[in-house]
């Protein structure tokens, strides 16, 4: 029998996983990875049932149609999808506690279809006078150099 802490530390997890989960659904979208998404929760939800996994595979199109809709600076409408879809898979694993392994499997092969989501190498040349700043984000390698007009550092 689980300790009451254990429950705790159990539905943390499932909760976190449930987040993942969500996260990993609507950054798939728009996506090479939506085809493999779409069957891998298709079938997740289903839980052997077809017809279920049908009617799952319509909700998501219709997720899909929602996001690409909306504009893609539009970050409330990413937000609400993925509390939705969270929601709904918080459902599952309080219904289906073994699903958990499905699930973290299939956040994992989502991820690794999507990649680093990299352009590729990226060359970014910045030059900063004064007093202005600059704030450079991403990933690599990356030289900042600060002076004045002057030339002097």
């Amino acid at each position: 029998m689980l300790t009451n802490l254990e429950v705790v530390v159990l539905a943390e997890a499932l909760g976190a996983l449930a987040g993942a989960g969500g996260a990993a659904l609507v950054g798939a979208v728009a996506t090479d990875g939506w085809q493999l998404a779409k069957r891998g929760f298709a079938q997740l939800f289903g839980r052997g049932d077809q017809s279920q996994a049908a009617a799952i595979e319509e909700r998501l199109e219709r997720t899909r149609a929602v996001l690409e809709a909306a504009s893609s600076q539009d970050e409330r409408v990413r937000l609400e999808q993925q509390a939705v879809w969270t929601a709904r898979l918080e459902d599952l694993l309080s219904d289906h506690p073994e699903a958990a392994e499905d699930l973290h499997a299939l956040v994992e092969q989502i991820a690794a279809a999507k990649g680093t989501n990299s352009a590729g190498h990226v060359v970014q040349h910045a030059i900063a006078f004064d007093q202005s700043q600059q704030v450079v984000q991403g990933h690599g390698q990356q030289t900042n150099v600060f002076g004045n007009r002057g030339g002097q550092a």
